[in-house]
């Protein structure tokens, strides 16, 4: 169909376009300005991630451009410091001082010898003489048709008589017939010793006495002829007299009989 048969036809084209050309023409206006607040707002964002507005972009690059020249500076005072530090060489350590050795300790002045231990005492005899240093003047047996039952020791008038042995004074004094005075030892053993003719006693009955005790003092009471000790020894039983020349010897006790 062609526009010049129809008029009218043609007509409603032209208003067509004329309408078309307008909303062309109104959006053309609304894009530009959309598009030109698209740029600004990038160029907005741009400003806000640095940081800093339009108005403050040169001073933000002074403030920068100092900061940058500091850390240069400070570096290269640091590399001048460590090259001098390299260039110099270090000072060793001085050693200290060796402390003096201790002076040797004098040797020791040997010990002296020390003394030559004395011979251990000897233990005290359990027996002993009645008169040591005495003379033996008679012994046991018959005598002008009478026993003689001990042993007769004589020495200076007044001399010490002696406990044989340790025993307990059974008799004191002028005791017996014939013997003046006189002491009676019982050893306790089995054994008594008695000792007449004395000048004086120094112990009394039931006196405990130690071996070799003063117990008397010679002398000539009773029946005798002379200073001297009369010793007897009696087994068991007073008056059971028996030799006293073996049983001193067998003790110990020198007697020339």
């Amino acid at each position: 169909m062609q526009e010049s048969k129809f008029p009218h036809m043609r007509a409603r084209a032209d208003v067509a376009r004329h309408r078309v050309r307008s909303r062309l023409a109104g959006r053309a206006r609304l894009v530009v300005p959309a598009t030109v607040l698209a740029v600004g707002a990038g160029l907005a964002g741009i400003s806000a991630a640095a940081g800093d507005s339009p108005t403050q972009t040169p001073v933000v690059a002074a403030v920068a451009a100092d900061q940058q020249a500091r850390s240069e500076a400070a570096q290269r005072a640091d590399r001048a410091e460590r090259a001098a530090a390299e260039a110099t060489p270090a000072t060793p350590a001085q050693p200290a001082p060796a402390k003096a050795a201790p002076k040797a300790a004098a040797p020791a002045a040997p010990a002296a010898p020390k003394a030559t231990t004395a011979a251990p005492k000897k233990a005290a005899p359990a027996w002993v003489s009645p008169m040591p240093g005495a003379m033996t003047t008679s012994c046991f047996g018959q005598r002008w048709g009478v026993l003689h039952a001990g042993v007769d020791l004589a020495a200076a008038s007044g001399t010490p008589i002696h406990a044989v042995g340790a025993g307990t004074v059974a008799a004191a004094g002028w005791a017996y017939s014939g013997y003046g005075i006189s002491v009676v030892i019982d050893h306790g053993n089995g054994y008594l010793t008695h000792y007449a003719h004395q000048s004086k006693l120094a112990v009394k009955v039931g006196q405990r006495v130690k071996v070799g005790q003063v117990i008397g003092y010679e002398g000539s009471t009773g029946d005798s002829t002379g200073p001297h000790l009369h010793f007897e020894v009696h087994k068991g039983a007073l008056w059971n007299q028996i030799n006293p020349a073996p049983w001193m010897k067998a003790r110990g006790i020198a007697v020339s009989c």
